[in-house]
């Protein structure tokens, strides 16, 4: 009888909390919810605004854009162009702008130390004893990005990396370029950071060079590395394009950054230089490219007769 009576309470008991709602201050679970005490890691969201595609005459999948007249520095497309964000490996392009302007021998034999090794998802046949000239470095590192390549540059310039980085800061202020700054010769770091006026002032420096003309642009390379070859690959796909006249670029990629991607190019006839920050998607920073390109020509139709600029909303 007791046994009874105390399994009709306990009953009871489980009916009425089963009938009380969960508290706004209660963490409830459901099928596919992730468990209270398990952190979830916010998705990267670019300081520039997305969404104002709608103001512009094209639709782009990069967060930032700025292109300019070279020639006349007319604006011809600007989308977010008060940001200052993470550039990831456009900073090598002013690692080779700092390296040719100190005048060190190109043809100067350079070995690989530990010292050059790199923190980053791809593996370099770089290593340690490997024995390239500052011009083969400088080529690899505007040409296929490779950061240890930039490392050499930089710990071989005279004073080392701090004397390097110190110098790539100087460089910045002569240029007028007061929204960037550098820590490293990669690009790595996202503390590497500039707006897109400042990366037209830096590509239009870069482009008084053929040496980086010449580099940043080439196709393929090929390296020797014991008895084998091996053939390096531009990473933007368009300097194999025919239809394209580029006459200097170079492309960019962390995840505080996104995809990034600078060129000067010839455009109906205009040398234009053109800047593509924080692009979502693999391949968005070269269909945007596309897309500018295929915007000037039906607009554009000779230097001096620039369109109106839409300003979206920064």
């Amino acid at each position: 009888m007791r046994v009874a009576v105390l399994l009709s309470v306990m009953i009871g008991v489980l009916a009425a909390l089963l009938a009380v709602p969960a508290s706004a201050g209660q963490v409830t679970a459901s099928i596919g919810a992730p468990s209270p005490d398990v952190i979830t890691r916010p998705t990267r969201r670019s300081p520039a605004k997305r969404g104002d595609d709608l103001k512009l005459p094209l639709a782009l999948k990069s967060a930032v854009a700025l292109v300019v007249d070279q020639d006349t520095e007319e604006v011809l497309l600007e989308k977010n162009t008060s940001a200052v964000l993470p550039i990831a490996s456009i900073t090598k392009l002013m690692t080779a702008l700092v390296t040719v302007e100190a005048d060190l021998p190109l043809d100067e034999e350079l070995v690989v130390t530990r010292d050059d090794r790199t923190v980053d998802r791809v593996r370099s046949l770089l290593r340690p004893g490997v024995k390239l000239t500052r011009a083969q470095a400088l080529h690899l590192a505007l040409m296929s990005s490779e950061n240890h390549a930039a490392q050499l540059l930089g710990r071989s310039y005279p004073g080392g990396i701090e004397e390097f980085v110190e110098a790539m800061n100087a460089k910045a202020q002569i240029l007028g370029m007061h929204d960037s700054h550098f820590v490293d010769p990669t690009g790595l770091s996202p503390d590497n950071r500039s707006s897109p006026q400042d990366l037209v002032r830096l590509v239009k420096a870069a482009y008084d060079y053929q040496a980086i003309r010449d580099f940043s642009t080439s196709s393929s390379m090929a390296m020797p590395f014991g008895k084998r070859m091996v053939r390096y690959a531009n990473t933007n796909r368009l300097v194999s394009n025919p239809s394209w006249e580029i006459g200097l670029q170079k492309t960019g990629y962390i995840s505080a950054a996104g995809r990034c991607l600078v060129m000067q190019a010839v455009i109906q006839g205009r040398r234009v230089v053109m800047v593509l920050l924080d692009s979502a998607g693999k391949y968005s920073r070269i269909g945007d490219a596309q897309r500018i390109r295929i915007w000037l020509e039906s607009t554009v139709a000779a230097p001096g007769s620039a369109p109106v600029v839409q300003r979206p909303a920064i």
